[in-house]
């Protein structure tokens, strides 16, 4: 799409820039005045056949021949580039992309993801399941035209993750996460090392293909490091070794057609006379039928299957378990219904 504007753009300046060397050549060649060679540079690129202003002298129609053969080839380029523009929809392309840009720039603490190769469109896909705000930084411009469907469902902004006026544009200093997926490690570390420096609070979970580069992203700021070629080994060893368990943490993942589903809940998203309660007190399973499958103190850690008089206090979180519907009769109870930043 950038590269179609582009064209666009060069376009007209050649436009512009074959009037002015029209006006030029008339001036000076045949001596007229700039109303005048403004009017011949017109009717000779427009070639409606008016007639000169003055007989034209043998250097003026050698000009004026080579002239019209140059806006021949250029309006050739010209009305081809004009023509993809009306009938294959760049104008209503560029249009569509300017108004996503403007509405990422309302956006805040929301998730950039950068690249949407194989790792970046699963992680695109969990956080729209998720309902989280999130756009996407994709340097290929024609990711569009491969998969159509996602220009409808997700934010893109074209360009390369590792400029600093890319992820400007994606409201980095604005962003709670930035997930790199990117398949070269240097790029991963770059863009880490970037997005810490401009903004320092930011959450970073970046992608690693190899063991030594991992320690490289813990030390450019990244929060987590995860390498899918790893995971994948443990995951296949796992079936084999341990295959109802694997079964048990995919179903708790949401793969497969299981109807249970994990939720994490912070303090401040319990309504406000729930806080501050032991588990007991809050009786979440008899209420709703969620299990309370793990707690994160915000001094011991994880904890789990906590114990009932364990205090849900400042900077806790709830790991629950349950069905679909369980889940949404405890956001009902439990959380406060107010739009969260």
């Amino acid at each position: 799409m950038i590269y179609h504007l582009r064209q666009l753009i060069y376009a007209f300046l050649l436009m512009f820039l074959s009037i002015l060397i029209g006006i030029s050549g008339y001036m000076i060649i045949e001596g007229y005045g700039l109303i005048d060679a403004f009017y011949m540079a017109i009717i000779t690129i427009s070639t409606v056949g008016f007639r000169e202003i003055e007989p034209l002298s043998d250097n003026g129609k050698i000009f004026t021949s080579l002239y019209i053969i140059f806006n021949i080839v250029f309006f050739a380029f010209l009305v081809s580039t004009v023509a993809k523009y009306i009938f294959e929809g760049e104008l209503n392309k560029i249009y569509h992309t300017i108004m996503k840009g403007r509405e990422v720039s309302k956006f805040r603490a929301h998730i950039i993801v950068c690249g949407f190769g194989r790792n970046g469109r699963r992680a695109a896909l969990e956080l729209k399941n998720s309902k989280k705000k999130f756009l996407i930084i994709e340097n290929d411009e024609h990711v569009l035209e491969r998969f159509p469907e996602s220009d409808k469902t997700y934010n893109f902004i074209i360009g390369d993750a590792t400029q600093d006026e890319i992820l400007l544009n994606a409201g980095i200093k604005r962003a709670k996460t930035i997930i790199t997926t990117l398949p070269k490690d240097s790029e991963n570390v770059f863009i880490t090392l970037t997005a810490r420096e401009m903004n320092p609070e930011i959450k970073i979970i970046s992608r690693a293909s190899d063991e030594k580069v991992e320690k490289k992203l813990m030390r450019a700021g990244a929060n987590h490091v995860v390498m899918p070629d790893a995971l994948g080994g443990f995951h296949m060893a796992h079936i084999v070794t341990k295959p109802f368990i694997v079964e048990f943490v995919e179903m708790l993942s949401g793969f497969g057609e299981s109807e249970y589903i994990l939720e994490e809940i912070s303090y401040l998203q319990i309504r406000l006379e729930y806080r501050d309660k032991s588990l007991a007190e809050m009786d979440i399973r008899k209420n709703t039928g969620v299990t309370v499958f793990g707690f994160k103190d915000a001094k011991k850690g994880i904890i789990f299957n906590p114990e009932p008089q364990t205090k849900f206090s400042q900077n806790d979180i709830l790991i629950l378990l349950g069905k679909e519907d369980s889940i949404k009769t405890f956001k009902k109870k439990y959380i406060r219904h107010l739009k969260l930043s």
